[in-house]
């Protein structure tokens, strides 16, 4: 029991004296207060005095007003200064800011150039893909042309009137083309298969140029010409070649088996290969045999080289082509010169 009562005496000693150091802590600061009031509510005179003999200007305040009025004028000018910083970068931000859209502006205009030129060939690809289809006897190309009569086709692209202006138009003719390039994509692949179908028929046909690297020239054509020996007119049967020196290789123009390897008096050393077809040809005058009898060869193979064997007034080929029993120009097939790559 002491013990409680000696803490009890202990905690109301404690709480009287926080209360003292409360109340005279807050007496403290009520004075503080009054004292600040007072000395910023004191009288002060400003007096203006001009040099020249005008009336003296007197100005009664107090020093709180003096103080707001000074801080006042501070806030100002240096709300002044910050916002006439402000100011310039927000002009120098605007100012790039057009120089960006100029750029802009040239870049699109541009693009819209180059939007229409793209446009102006893809209408040139239609109309070439659409003869080249006829041409072929494609089926696809019906398809083709309802594709292209559709609203989201190249011909709308074309037929549309230009009521629409700005990105909007070219975003649209960005969309039909693309559309129309989808729809080309099945005729071409038709057009590659059909190709594909028929490469046998292109390598089994005699129809490239018969020198190695597309070299050389005609010189004597097909048909009636004036023999270069005699002078007298004769029936000539196929094309000379020269490249104005021997050696230069001869290649097969189609795939075949050489069916004669032999020299004869007029036309040297020569080479007769069998093709399908019917067809045959021959290459004469040579100076040299690369194959066999019975060989098979493709096309682009070497057979031979350019000589000037036989009844002949320098280097050349002497070739020629037959169908059956027909021999036939071959002026008409050989127009593609292929260089041999390999």
């Amino acid at each position: 029991m002491a013990k409680s009562r000696h803490y009890k005496r202990l905690e109301k000693n404690a709480v009287a004296s926080l209360k003292n150091w409360t109340q005279k802590g807050f007496g403290f600061a009520v004075k503080g207060v009054k004292k600040v009031v007072k000395v910023c509510d004191s009288k002060l005179t400003i007096m203006v005095v001009p040099h020249s003999k005008g009336s003296v200007v007197n100005f009664q305040t107090n020093v709180f007003a003096l103080a707001f009025g000074i801080l006042l004028v501070v806030g100002i000018v240096s709300a002044f200064i910050y916002f006439k910083r402000q100011d310039s970068g927000i002009r120098s931000e605007l100012s790039k800011t057009t120089k960006e859209n100029r750029e802009l502006l040239a870049s699109f205009d541009a693009l819209r150039d180059e939007n229409n030129n793209v446009l102006q060939s893809a209408k040139r690809f239609k109309t070439s893909l659409t003869q080249t289809l006829s041409l072929l006897g494609l089926n696809q190309s019906k398809n083709v042309n309802k594709n292209f009569s559709s609203d989201s086709d190249l011909n709308s692209l074309f037929d549309t009137e230009e009521t629409v202006s700005g990105t909007t138009k070219e975003v649209a003719d960005m969309k039909q083309l693309s559309s129309f390039l989808e729809s080309s994509i099945q005729p071409i692949e038709q057009i590659g298969k059909m190709l594909e179908s028929q490469e046998t028929l292109f390598t089994d046909t005699p129809n490239i140029w018969p020198i190695k690297g597309g070299i050389g020239h005609i010189s004597q054509n097909f048909g009636q010409n004036t023999h270069p020996i005699t002078g007298v007119w004769y029936i000539h049967k196929g094309l000379d070649i020269s490249t104005f020196r021997s050696g230069d290789p001869i290649m097969a123009t189609a795939n075949g088996q050489v069916v004669t390897v032999a020299y004869d008096a007029g036309f040297g050393n020569y080479v007769i290969i069998k093709h399908k077809h019917g067809m045959y040809t021959r290459y004469c005058h040579m100076a040299s045999v690369k194959v066999k009898k019975g060989q098979f060869v493709s096309q682009r193979d070497v057979i031979g080289t350019i000589g000037n064997t036989g009844i002949s007034t320098g280097p050349h080929l002497h070739y020629e082509i037959h169908i059956g029993s027909d021999v036939v120009d071959p002026a008409k097939y050989v127009n593609i010169k292929l260089t041999n790559k390999k």
